[in-house]
């Protein structure tokens, strides 16, 4: 059983960022997170034992400063933050703050906003509190619901496939005809390399393992697009998680991670994964050793 690690797999450097810069100031003073600073429960135990708080609304911060996470705030959402008082420190990532500028330059040359992800999803909260009106797109029958405008200006949550981002901002265009469809690209290049090696290993694997966060929408995408080209598709959270059974049979075996994953989770499972490989090929080494015996005694 050999073991394939995809090109481009785990933490960005957008999530590295916001968890150093949270570790470096409660290093210096009490802190609170404002929701979860990233989409993977070990990395929020990590700092939770550090110290840090978190809290999901700004009534329960207790600390002078509150940290807004990777995913962003709308400044209505950090407005309130500081009606109360309170310090607003941003671990907001870098290609997040970009998608956040292009929604707001569309707004000004007069588009309609469509923002093609989860409409629940914190980042898709921040992109869209501070806009008076827009929509909030994820599948055709969303776009086939939406009513005509003059013109449409189409933006995503920076971890939703590009494809199929392309593919709903192309649907809109047919969908009203008449209509001006303008489409700017915020999908990081972290999530897009991650799909495209994803792609590339499931075509090559038997069976793949995705690591990540149940919460986490990016790997949650990751094991949507490994399940189209590959049938066995697990996606788990940490080696525990992991069934010897889920690989009997399969030769090749591959293995990536969401961009909130952290390298030791990462690093674990591959070992526990070359270790079972290991035992699979000794096996199957003793078991032809013991046949050709058989078959020279014969």
């Amino acid at each position: 059983m050999q073991i394939l690690r995809a090109d481009h797999l785990g933490m960005c450097f957008g999530v590295r960022d916001a968890i150093e810069l949270a570790l470096t100031q409660s290093a210096t003073e009490p802190l609170t997170v404002l929701g979860d600073l990233v989409h993977n429960e070990t990395v929020l135990a990590e700092l939770r034992a550090k110290g840090i708080k978190i809290a999901q609304n700004a009534a329960a911060v207790d600390t002078p400063t509150v940290m807004i996470t990777a995913h962003g705030a709308s400044e209505a959402a950090m407005g309130r933050v500081r009606e109360r008082g309170l310090q607003v420190m941003e671990a907001t990532c870098p290609l997040v703050h970009v998608a956040h500028r292009a929604v707001a330059k569309l707004v000004r040359e007069g588009y309609h906003p469509v923002i093609v992800g989860k409409r629940e999803h914190v980042e898709v909260r921040g992109l869209t509190e501070d806009l008076t009106e827009f929509d909030v797109v994820l599948s055709e029958a969303d776009v086939l619901g939406l009513r005509e405008r003059a013109r449409f200006g189409v933006a995503a949550q920076t971890t939703q496939p590009i494809e199929k981002v392309r593919a709903l901002a192309e649907l809109l265009r047919r969908r009203f005809p008449a209509a001006e469809v303008r489409f700017v690209d915020t999908v990081c290049q972290p999530t897009k390399q991650r799909q495209t090696s994803a792609i590339e290993l499931a075509q090559r694997a038997e069976v793949v393992v995705v690591i990540g966060g149940a919460q986490s929408n990016n790997t949650q995408e990751l094991v949507r697009t490994c399940s189209r080209y590959c049938a066995r598709v697990h996606h788990v959270q940490g080696v525990n998680d992991l069934r010897e059974e889920w690989f009997e049979g399969a030769q090749a075996v591959g293995l990536t991670a969401g961009t909130s994953t952290p390298d030791a989770c990462i690093n674990e499972i591959e070992q526990w994964l070359n270790q079972l490989a290991s035992r699979r090929n000794h096996d199957a080494g003793a078991y032809a050793a013991v046949e050709l015996r058989h078959k020279q005694a014969a």
